[in-house]
């Protein structure tokens, strides 16, 4: 499955995926799934937000059991961020077939569109959808950098972007839905864990920044004449930085958007998008206040015109206590059953618990069904880049794991 599935939308020049929603290359992953599923029997649909299904059983039984990630990236992201969750999902499939279980209940493997937003600048547009979090409307209104709107996007794809919106039947036809992914740090490294357990999802958030100053000439235009909206965004990129720090949060600018962008000319206007998380909502507000406070205080100072704008928010998500100790206890029992070999626990023996601070999927869907997460150990810490690595042991082993919650959830 890797093989097959590593040169889809991955760029010659760095490495790196970009595998973006509704482009040739998100369709030729959306391919790869189908065929993967087709080739394991499954009956595979599209739902009216252009998230793939691959069902074992019947869809409309109810108290289904799903698993699954996404397949699109971040620009030039990495191999495993998504994909791992899919692959992984096949694989625990083949390997409760080699194990002869029988299936009590329907088993889903998902493919969830559009979920790092690297087209349209909202994540999880796919899930936001489903869960009644994204309307329509807003939907509409979501714009590349080409000015390409959604629904001119899905429309060329051959998708209906008129049918979108809320899916509360599906929803209710979920039992429990458990999603892999590879570790976007290195606690489990840290730790000597091959797979951890999710707890929570830090609260997290996009804000766009808007420094409007005036154009002019590079070379004539004396310092103290320049209303340069470029300081300004270079002072608030700092103020971020301080505030996390004095928060123990993360704060990042890591998009930026300057016109007229000429190598000798003042810029007229700088946009930069700010990322910002913490463990709490208190500290997110502190550090969010904090950034636009200084953003203001520089701006008024260099004769700046600043808009702030928050395009998207996901409040803390702690998943669903219960089938969370339900998969401490099921990975528990594989490990002590099997003393130790599965390579799932490490030094402690237990599986350990950890938050994170990257949104996902399974967080989107917390509010609406039962929802977990695994984690599958990263050696670097490195991910949304092309270095982003998990070794194949610990792949397996991810793999194991998930076919053990797999099969205790779905066939007893």
């Amino acid at each position: 499955m890797w093989r097959s599935l590593r040169p889809l939308g991955r760029s010659a020049a760095s490495g790196g995926y970009r595998r973006y929603a509704w482009t040739g290359a998100d369709a030729d992953c959306r391919l790869w799934f189908r065929m993967q599923a087709e080739a394991r029997r499954l009956d595979v649909e599209t739902d009216r937000n252009g998230n793939q299904w691959a069902w074992l059983g019947d869809p409309t039984a109810g108290d289904a059991v799903v698993t699954g990630s996404h397949l699109d990236s971040v620009p030039d992201g990495g191999a495993f961020d998504g994909p791992l969750g899919v692959v992984s999902s096949f694989a625990a499939l083949d390997e409760l077939r080699s194990r002869g279980v029988s299936f009590q209940r329907p088993l889903a493997i998902v493919n969830f569109g559009d979920e790092e937003g690297a087209r349209f600048g909202l994540a999880c547009v796919g899930s936001r959808l489903t869960a009644g979090r994204l309307t329509k409307e807003q939907a509409h209104e979501l714009r590349d950098g080409d000015g390409i709107g959604l629904p001119q996007a899905m429309e060329a794809a051959g998708y209906d972007p008129d049918a979108i919106g809320p899916d509360p039947e599906r929803l209710a036809r979920i039992g429990a839905f458990v999603e892999l992914h590879v570790e976007q740090g290195r606690a489990l490294d840290l730790s000597g864990d091959a797979v951890g357990i999710a707890s929570a999802i830090w609260p997290h958030g996009r804000w766009r920044y808007d420094f409007a100053g005036e154009a002019n000439h590079a070379g004539t235009t004396r310092l103290v004449d320049r209303r340069d909206p470029m300081l300004t965004y270079a002072e608030t990129v700092l103020a971020a930085r301080r505030e996390a720090e004095l928060a123990g949060a993360v704060a990042t600018f890591g998009k930026i958007a300057v016109e007229p962008n000429g190598v000798n000319a003042i810029p007229s206007l700088v946009r930069g998008w700010l990322d910002a998380r913490a463990a709490d909502q208190d500290a997110l507000d502190a550090v969010v206040a904090g950034v636009e406070t200084a953003a203001r205080d520089h701006a008024d100072r260099h004769g700046i015109d600043l808009t702030v704008v928050r395009e998207s928010f996901t409040p803390v998500v702690d998943f669903s206590h219960a089938l969370r100790d339900e998969l401490s206890r099921i990975l528990g029992d594989a490990a002590a059953r099997t003393t130790g070999t599965t390579g799932i626990t490490g030094p402690s023996g237990k599986v350990p618990v950890l938050g994170t601070g990257a949104g996902h999927d399974a967080g989107i869907l917390s509010e609406s069904i039962p929802t977990a997460m695994l984690f599958v150990r990263n050696p670097t810490g490195v991910s949304h880049s092309p270095a982003e690595f998990a070794a194949e042991d610990d792949c397996l082993a991810g793999v194991r794991a998930l076919a053990d919650v797999l099969e205790e959830l779905a066939c007893r």
